[in-house]
């Protein structure tokens, strides 16, 4: 079971030492520069506004952006259903972006693929706000049968069982996200 780690150094350790290895550096770097390569296919020559879903996409964004030849416009969106927790809730709107997304193709780029709720209502934001287009792509998509009906990302870096997962911007109890691989907590 897991447990809230707080700022308990000693636990946070204790997670990571009994978590299993799922994704190294380097096997992450290798996907994301597949998918750097099939965003640029599609883009094209548009002029995309790039938004980061805050937290977790940070990472993911900061590594896939200088591989797209791209004129991108930056900003962020901060929406969220776990609150430093393990379980999803009501989702929570902290931040919308400051660029304007009106006639705009807009790429979301996001750590992980759950269930989707969050994935959705960022994309009916987009569209509320009147972007031409919208694509999305994330890190880490969870196999399972608990997508949310409707929700598909065409983009996605890698697969993982369906587990709870950190590192690589993804949280334990928000922390470790720092961490440039992803771990599976050991069942």
């Amino acid at each position: 079971m897991i447990q809230d780690a707080g700022n308990n150094m000693q636990e946070l350790q204790q997670v990571l030492q009994q978590a299993e290895l799922i994704f190294d550096t380097a096997y992450i770097d290798s996907a994301i520069d597949k998918l750097a390569q099939r965003l640029t296919e599609r883009l094209g020559d548009a002029t995309p506004l790039v938004l980061c879903v805050m937290q977790g996409g940070l990472m993911f964004t900061g590594k896939i952006m200088p591989l797209l030849p791209l004129d991108a416009d930056f900003d962020y969106i901060h929406a969220t259903r776990y609150r430093n927790t393990t379980k999803g809730y009501e989702l929570e709107w902290k931040a919308y972006p400051h660029n304007k997304l009106e006639n705009r193709t807009v790429l979301i780029l996001d750590d992980i693929l759950d269930e989707g709720y969050t994935l959705a209502a960022i994309e009916e934001y987009c569209r509320q706000q009147g972007a031409k287009d919208v694509i999305s792509a994330v890190l880490l998509q969870k196999r399972h049968d608990r997508l949310k009906p409707a929700v598909h990302c065409e983009y996605v870096a890698l697969e993982v069982d369906d587990r709870y997962v950190f590192g690589y911007g993804m949280d334990y109890r928000g922390k470790l996200r720092h961490l440039d691989r992803i771990y599976a907590i050991s069942s």
